[in-house]
């Protein structure tokens, strides 16, 4: 049972640290003997526990990506699918700019990511951020009512997860730098009200432009 019990152990600080160092140098930089110096473990560990530096890599990206979602909830579907959206964005710009802060593991793998992409996460993202996209879309198929393009519907969903995605680019002082505005929770509730009275009347001008004569 101790052995199991340390392996356990050896493990999770092997990806921890993972997080960390992937985080700080991106895949291509990161050295496994860094990872393990750190963990205070050996290579053979990281081969054992994980095959490969991929599959490493993978795993740790898995659970900064699921730490970073963890506790969310989704909207009551009784309630209007305006103030659904509302909630849905509010909820995605307080964990990018307040708990993200404090969370950084994920906002910096995913620019490191981002700056340098390797595909390998792609089976990952798509697993965990699926189930979140198709609530979106649900939200803004209801907005724009049933005589909606598919399209029209896509490009409005990207449009509102773009605006939002973007706060993960820029770090916390350049963001009160351009905005004049020290970051709080209340300042981050204004932007997400911003981004919401922004994307439905956008999508509203959407519906207008597509609307069947």
């Amino acid at each position: 049972m101790a052995k199991r019990k340390d392996g356990k152990k050896t493990k999770q600080k092997l990806l921890d640290v993972a997080c960390d160092v992937f985080a700080e140098k991106g895949f291509r930089e990161a050295k496994i003997t860094d990872i393990c110096r750190r963990a205070g473990a050996n290579v053979a560990a990281v081969n054992y526990y994980f095959g490969d530096k991929e599959s490493l890599y993978v795993a740790a990206w898995r659970q900064a990506m699921e730490q970073f979602l963890s506790n969310d909830t989704l909207p009551p579907e009784e309630l209007p699918p305006e103030t659904r959206l509302q909630m849905a964005i509010r909820h995605i710009i307080h964990k990018i700019l307040i708990d993200g802060q404090d969370r950084g593991y994920f906002r910096r793998i995913e620019l490191m990511e981002l700056a340098n992409p390797t595909g390998l996460v792609d089976d990952v993202w798509k697993a965990i951020i699926a189930p979140r996209q198709k609530e979106m879309l649900d939200i803004i198929r209801d907005i724009m009512g049933p005589t909606a393009s598919e399209d029209a519907v896509i490009l409005c969903k990207m449009s509102i997860i773009n605006q939002c995605r973007g706060y993960i680019l820029i770090q916390k002082s350049r963001l009160e730098s351009i905005d004049s505005q020290p970051l709080t929770p209340e300042r981050a509730e204004q932007i997400a009200e911003h981004i919401t009275r922004f994307s439905i009347a956008g999508i509203k001008a959407v519906c207008e432009e597509t609307k069947i004569p």
